[in-house]
């Protein structure tokens, strides 16, 4: 694994966890960040011994936007050759569940993080929004999708037109968020039930992430289809042979991801 300079990485057991690291700039989002924490998430995710993936950043800011000083001077000519979003489109390919543990800011390009993960848990004082208009621009890495899929048309543009914050609860309430802790317990439950996911059976968790996606994107007749080749396709593992059979025999599961 690449020794990083903008993230941190360690493990707990089956638990990965990537800590953005910019503080002097409340982990603004640089390219190298970004590609830091695409690279580690690849890498993770092809880890057999990794179940679950979690996000963080430090009490002050998850990710407080993206690092304005290395796009002030861009032109339309140099992001098309460069195309510095194309590299998000990978986190999107990640199989394993990513939880995002948010204090302080998420905001711009960090909201937009936050959206591509599959649980939210953020501090009560945690604040999101996207206030790329008030300097003349919008957000490019997913954020007036992702968000106009959980809010609705409506809701969506009043906080991109706007570019106001959004406070935690708002967030909580309009179904961004999944749960909320006070601040200094935020990443030990965000922790908490990482360990829980991991014990579950890999292959259940992928194909359930891989529908709920299908949902999200696609009809009803299509998302359907999905979920019943996945259904039939879990009867193929050894972990399904073994979560019925602890069923039966009243005792718990041992899940080996087989």
């Amino acid at each position: 694994m690449s020794n990083y300079e903008c993230i941190k990485t360690s493990v707990e057991n089956a638990v990965a966890v990537i800590q953005l690291h910019r503080p002097d700039v409340l982990n603004a989002l640089n390219r190298k960040m970004v590609d830091e924490i695409v690279d580690a998430l690849t890498f993770f995710d092809n880890n057999n011994k990794i179940k679950v993936i979690v996000l963080t950043g430090n009490e002050r800011a998850f990710a407080a936007g993206a690092d304005i000083d290395e796009m002030a001077n861009e032109t339309p000519m140099t992001l098309e050759r460069v195309d510095p979003f194309a590299v998000w489109d990978k986190i999107a390919l990640v199989k394993k569940p990513i939880i995002a543990a948010v204090q302080g800011f998420a905001l711009g390009g960090g909201f937009e993080l936050v959206l591509n993960c599959d649980l939210i848990f953020a501090a009560e004082t945690a604040q999101f929004g996207f206030p790329e208009v008030n300097l003349g621009v919008m957000p490019g890495a997913g954020g007036t999708q992702r968000l106009t899929k959980i809010l609705g048309k409506t809701k969506a543009l009043q906080w991109l037109w706007l570019g106001d914050m959004m406070p935690a609860k708002t967030a909580y309430e309009n179904g961004i968020v999944t749960r909320l802790f006070a601040q200094e317990i935020v990443v030990a439950e965000t922790m908490k039930v990482a360990h829980r996911l991991a014990s579950q059976p890999p292959l259940s968790l992928r194909l359930i992430k891989e529908a709920v996606h299908k949902a999200v994107d696609s009809p009803l007749a299509d998302g359907l289809q999905l979920e019943r080749k996945n259904f039939y396709l879990l009867f193929s593992s050894a972990d399904q042979k073994e979560g019925m059979r602890a069923f039966i025999e009243k005792r718990k599961p041992n899940f080996k991801g087989e």
